[in-house]
């Protein structure tokens, strides 16, 4: 059971509080500042807190008040902090002193009041040594670290950057339904859930309502919204729900053009978060945040397992997608010959891809497709979709469905539709890989995966 707390607590009102991270450029002075205790030091003759809040840490300093004879006298500061639990959130008020003897920032508050307004359980249930699904458990906790609360500092600045790119160049935001009557892209890999007197799917992917937007005479769209798979995959890269990054334009020429959209979007981003963040990572993450220079190396699929089989690895089935390893190899390929952390694999097997994928014009037996691995792991397919409605219905018969099944979306064809293409990419992958991270649960707020519903 939970302990009662050893202080009274205020109301945790605050005014005029200013952000840790201001306090550099701030004056000598009087100042108020609020966050939650990271370190207590309660020596003799001095007492120290180490304050964070969501921007930075700063020392709070407590010389401890003594006698005529020099006895240390009791405070209602020093019986604060004495009684102080690591993660206890307070306001501290004192005067602010530069001080470029002080590591922490160059600045330090010797200490007025301290008015506590949450107290935590001293017994803290996760460490630095904690397994990833113990951390998960406390998620909560586990971002108080710097370095994983900067992982959505960045997501932000990266989707701001991409929202900025798409609304600068004329996109449309639409915001897709979740709910589906039947299968968003395939029969596998569905969540069934109740609705009303029947059933109803999860949707596995925007793609049909991103198409729809093309006939509807919108142009170009984006969607930053959630998707599900019921794949059982226990792996670093995958998850059950995930946050899906989608774009679509009109007359496009072939697949190309999305490609072309693709890496000038995934360049903004980069750029925008090595501006705002470049120094954090270098310093929690131990390296530099390179920018992807433009165009990426594009290489046809039958030609990539061509060149990751001279490095000594066959891909198990020379007619079927790239497998985890040869995405790995290729990569390594990529970046000893061009320098480079990202690479398109085009035109794909009409075998492998889904029936709304275009297929060459003189090769049927190959899409206008693509998928983009980013250091060593796929991020992201694109395509040209097919447009024209009869060749749509003759694919989807060769992939074992019935038109019929798809009448809804094939009415999207059935009243004109432009030449168009699109992708959809994975936000907590890129982040995975932009950071050098081993696992999608880091770059996940809180990730879904089969055996994990909390917290």
């Amino acid at each position: 059971m939970p302990r009662e707390p050893p202080l009274s607590v205020n109301s945790g009102s605050v005014t005029n509080r200013t952000l840790i991270k201001d306090l550099a450029s701030s004056s000598d002075g009087p100042v108020s500042v609020s966050g939650w205790v990271e370190t207590v030091r309660d020596q003799k003759k001095v007492q120290f807190v180490v304050l964070r809040d969501e921007t930075g840490a700063v020392q709070l300093v407590n010389p401890r008040a003594t006698d005529a004879d020099g006895a240390i006298v009791a405070t209602d500061v020093s019986g604060t902090i004495t009684s102080l639990s690591q993660g206890s959130f307070l306001t501290a008020t004192g005067d602010l002193k530069h001080d470029e003897r002080v590591k922490l920032g160059g600045v330090e508050i010797k200490l007025e009041t301290l008015d506590v307004t949450t107290i935590a359980i001293p017994e803290t249930p996760i460490a630095d040594d904690s397994g990833i699904d113990k951390r998960m458990d406390w998620r909560f906790l586990d971002l108080r670290v710097p370095k994983n609360a900067l992982i959505f500092k960045i997501q932000t600045t990266l989707e701001h950057a991409w929202r900025t790119y798409w609304v600068e160049n004329d996109f449309v935001e639409i915001h897709t339904p979740k709910l589906m009557a039947s299968a968003s892209e395939s029969k596998a890999e569905l969540f069934r859930v109740d609705y009303f007197e029947g059933s109803a799917f999860l949707s596995q992917s925007p793609q049909f309502f991103k198409q729809m937007a093309q006939s509807a005479g919108f142009g170009k769209i984006f969607e930053v919204g959630p998707a599900f798979r019921a794949d059982p995959s226990f792996t670093s890269r995958h998850a059950t729900e995930f946050t899906s990054v989608d774009s679509e334009i009109s007359w496009i020429d072939s697949h190309e053009d999305v490609m072309k959209l693709h890496e000038e979007l995934l360049v903004a981003g980069f750029q925008a978060v090595k501006d705002k963040h470049g120094a954090e990572i270098e310093a929690l993450f131990g390296f530099e945040l390179v920018v992807p220079t433009i165009p990426f190396p594009r290489i046809p699929l039958a030609e990539a397992k061509e060149i990751v089989a001279s490095r000594g690895y066959e891909v198990p089935r020379a007619d079927d997608d790239m497998d985890p390893e040869g995405e790995r190899q290729i990569a390594a390929y990529v970046k000893e010959t061009y320098g480079h952390e990202f690479v398109f694999l085009t035109d794909y097997a009409s075998s492998i891809r889904p029936f709304y994928h275009m297929r060459h014009a003189d090769d049927p037996s190959l899409t206008n497709s693509y998928d983009l691995i980013f250091n060593g792991v796929e991020i992201s397919t694109g395509a040209q979709r097919e447009h024209r409605v009869e060749i749509l219905e003759e694919q989807a018969r060769s992939k074992g469905l019935e038109p019929e099944e798809l009448s809804g979306y094939l009415d999207f064809f059935r009243y004109g539709v432009p030449a168009h293409g699109g992708f959809g990419m994975g936000l907590s992958r890129v982040l995975m890989l932009m950071l050098h991270l081993a696992n999608l649960r880091e770059t996940t707020y809180l990730f879904r995966g089969p055996t994990r519903l909390e917290p």
